[in-house]
């Protein structure tokens, strides 16, 4: 299931690309012709994420909200902007403390302000439709070294720009059909591909989604009783209430840690991979209760999220290795293999004691852990 850092990176490309334009709205697959219709003809005024739901105001009180599920992707095609963040991140994580990759050039090592509101990039119209929330985007300036950011790609593709969501190799993709057209060329929009739930149409871009498991148009107060179920998702607000809130929640249950992470009623975004990797780097067992794990550690948690998530946004990767040298960088970029802790590594030697990673099942998914580390 995409995790809540692809979801956020969703809505930056629809900031850069559909605000402020009005698109034709379409359903290819005819599920959703009766919505299509109520959105066609109207300009995307905002669009946000929380945790792994995304909102979509079509002003007035008319709001798409998607939620992606085990299968769901969104394809862009045509002219696709987006932020600097996104576009330079590979190598440069200077501001998450991340070793970055040195680059030819020295300039390219500046650090980019992880703080930076995103209003500053993106003006929305006003509106008096509720907000989503606080959006935060890393600004940036830096050169680009071709060679070395094709060599930083991630093999699988999870750093695409143009095709973000359930793994790649479930479906063949509109961006991978399209992929070497001249920015002229007359086939665009280009033909929808496989069953494409809703089809989102400007001028100059197509964004196409298929497989959510949820999409429908909903109203203001909607929007706002869904995230009102939510727990806390850092990239909507990152206050102390925030986290202090996450803290309560965990301490009080005497739910095992590795359920409580995965309910997006206690913490908006986190997944299978981020719930493996946060556990193991608090190195926290993930059968413990709730309210036995120590309220500092809980809070490391949830600090830790706000980190990784921040992360996750700007490379498109599930980063979760610190200190990593130049090479080992090189390697976690571009691999999933060597990207994680214990994540898909059952069987193998744990990287800090060397101990055989565990694989069980918990809460109907895998959980992976270090059975020494992790004791």
């Amino acid at each position: 299931m995409p995790e809540g850092h692809s979801v956020h990176r969703i809505a930056r490309q629809f900031r850069h690309n559909f605000v402020g334009k009005t698109v034709r709205a379409s359903s290819p697959q005819g599920r959703f012709a009766e919505g299509a219709a109520v959105l066609d003809g109207r300009t995307i005024t905002d669009v946000d994420a929380v945790g792994k739901q995304m909102f979509m105001h079509f002003g007035d009180d008319v709001w798409l909200r998607v939620h992606l599920g085990m299968y769901g992707a969104w394809d862009f095609a045509g002219q696709i902007t987006t932020d600097p963040t996104i576009e330079s991140a590979a190598g440069r994580m200077g501001q998450t403390n991340q070793r970055g990759t040195v680059l030819a050039d020295a300039d390219a090592d500046a650090d980019v302000d992880a703080d930076t509101d995103a209003e500053a990039e993106t003006a929305a119209p006003a509106s008096d439709a509720p907000r989503t929330g606080k959006r935060r985007v890393a600004a940036a300036g830096n050169k680009r070294d071709d060679v070395l950011l094709a060599e930083l790609r991630d093999a699988d593709g999870e750093d695409s720009v143009s095709s973000i969501g359930a793994p790649r190799r479930a479906r063949v993709r509109m961006s991978e059909q399209t992929k070497g057209l001249p920015e002229d060329d007359e086939t665009f929009p280009p033909e929808p591909v496989g069953a494409v739930r809703v089809r989102l149409l400007s001028d100059t871009t197509v964004a196409d989604l298929r497989g959510p498991t949820a999409c429908e148009v909903v109203t203001g107060a909607d929007v706002q009783r869904v995230i009102d179920s939510l727990g806390p998702d850092p990239q909507h607000d990152d206050t102390q209430a925030a986290e202090d809130r996450f803290t309560a929640t965990v301490r009080k249950k005497p739910t095992p840690i590795g359920l409580l992470l995965m309910d997006q009623k206690v913490v908006s975004g986190i997944g299978n991979v981020y719930r493996a990797e946060l556990l193991f780097r608090a190195k926290v067992n993930p059968h413990t209760p709730g309210k036995l794990v120590p309220e500092e550690t809980v809070r490391g948690i949830w600090r830790d999220w706000v980190r990784l998530l921040a992360i996750g946004i700007e490379t498109g990767q599930m980063m979760t290795m610190d200190d990593l040298d130049d090479e080992g960088y090189r390697l976690a970029m571009a691999s999933r293999a060597d990207r994680h802790w214990v994540y898909k590594r059952e069987g193998l030697p744990c990287r800090v004691c060397g101990t055989h990673i565990s694989l069980e099942e918990m809460g109907a998914r895998k959980l992976y852990w270090c059975p020494v580390c992790q004791a």
